[in-house]
């Protein structure tokens, strides 16, 4: 690892090594991998707020329990409607506003 300043390190090689240069196969993978499991977690934190069960959740979006549950363990990543549906479901909503501008 290379320090990059007095407590930061660049890790670049590092994922490099693991997943490969950025934007080939294995790198692609890695970030669809991470955004499932991510996304994961935002359900599954949000629906033990909600104090729901899967089957509740399930049942509110014409969906299985067995379906909520293997987006809540990043196993498939919903589509993008089936998200905004959980959600909704879960009693919460999605709002859309514009990314900060990185200078």
């Amino acid at each position: 690892m290379k320090k990059a300043n007095n407590n930061l390190y660049d890790v670049s090689a590092e994922l490099e090594q693991e997943f490969g240069p950025i934007g080939s196969a294995g790198w692609n993978k890695a970030i669809e991998q991470a955004w499932a499991e991510y996304n994961a977690e935002i359900l599954l934190e949000t629906r033990k707020r909600a104090r729901m069960t899967q089957a509740q959740v399930a049942e509110r979006i014409g969906s299985t329990k067995s379906y909520i549950s293997r987006v809540e363990r990043g196993q498939i990543v919903p589509t993008a409607t089936s998200f905004f549906r959980i959600v909704n479901a879960l009693g919460y909503e999605i709002e859309l506003v514009p990314a900060a501008t990185v200078r």
